[in-house]
């Protein structure tokens, strides 16, 4: 895949720089079986990337997004938003794929503020963001970890920090073992809500997704409109 869009927008002035990795749309959102077929979590993993893209930039403290991806029609659409897009070298899993990102940011900035952004926050919203890097901004590295309180949904490193990078399974744990420091903020369930079973597409809905997945989920119709309760965030 060609890189697109390797610089920033000049006219933007926020401090950070979000790194969204995203797998190809054809392996992505399993969990969602037998519920959606595969065409269907591949129209949903790109609104959700698009949604998650498109408010990360609206957030006036965000200078860029790169997006890591070998997905050549997902790059396409999030290019099309103003994200930057690199191919996932050397395409060795997740954190691989952030600490390239992270590379690709500090190669031109090496004293950037950097912050890792699941591509999956359908429900975002950029003042929510916003409240969580200026939290994040009193600190080297700390992390907001998933409305289930097992995994993280966003891990910054202040500038000349170094990334370090945990995600996958129960990563709330081992970010805090590296040394990052938990967020204790409420009132920010978009950047927290993650979807990857159908009970989590749910809770999104219930937030209110971006216009990306609710065209999606409109045009799906009752098939992604699963049953069941997400795990509730715990307080704070």
């Amino acid at each position: 895949m060609t890189r697109m869009r390797t610089e920033p927008d000049a006219g933007r002035a926020g401090p950070w720089s979000l790194v969204v990795p995203l797998k190809p749309l054809a392996l992505a959102k399993s969990r969602l079986a037998p519920a959606l077929d595969g065409t269907a979590r591949a129209r949903l993993a790109l609104a959700f990337a698009q949604d998650t893209v498109a408010a990360a930039l609206a957030c006036a403290a965000v200078r860029d997004v790169v997006v890591v991806t070998d997905d050549a029609r997902a790059g396409a659409a999030l290019a099309a938003l103003g994200a930057r897009v690199t191919d996932d070298t050397p395409a060795a899993g997740l954190n691989a794929a952030l600490a390239h990102g992270a590379r690709t940011v500090r190669a031109a900035r090496p004293r950037a503020a950097l912050a890792a952004l699941n591509a999956d926050l359908p429900a975002l919203r950029p003042g929510e963001l916003a409240r969580v890097l200026a939290a994040a901004s009193a600190h080297p590295r700390a992390f907001l970890p998933d409305a289930a309180g097992i995994g993280t949904t966003f891990l910054s490193a202040a500038a000349g920090a170094p990334f370090r990078p945990r995600f996958g399974g129960a990563s709330r744990a081992r970010h805090a073992a590296v040394g990052a420091v938990e967020l204790a903020l409420d009132a920010v369930p978009g950047v927290r809500r993650d979807v990857d079973t159908p009970a989590d597409l749910r809770a999104a809905r219930e937030l209110g997704p971006g216009p990306h997945t609710a065209a999606v989920l409109a045009a799906l119709g009752p098939a992604a409109a699963p049953a069941g309760r997400a795990s509730p965030a715990p307080p704070g």
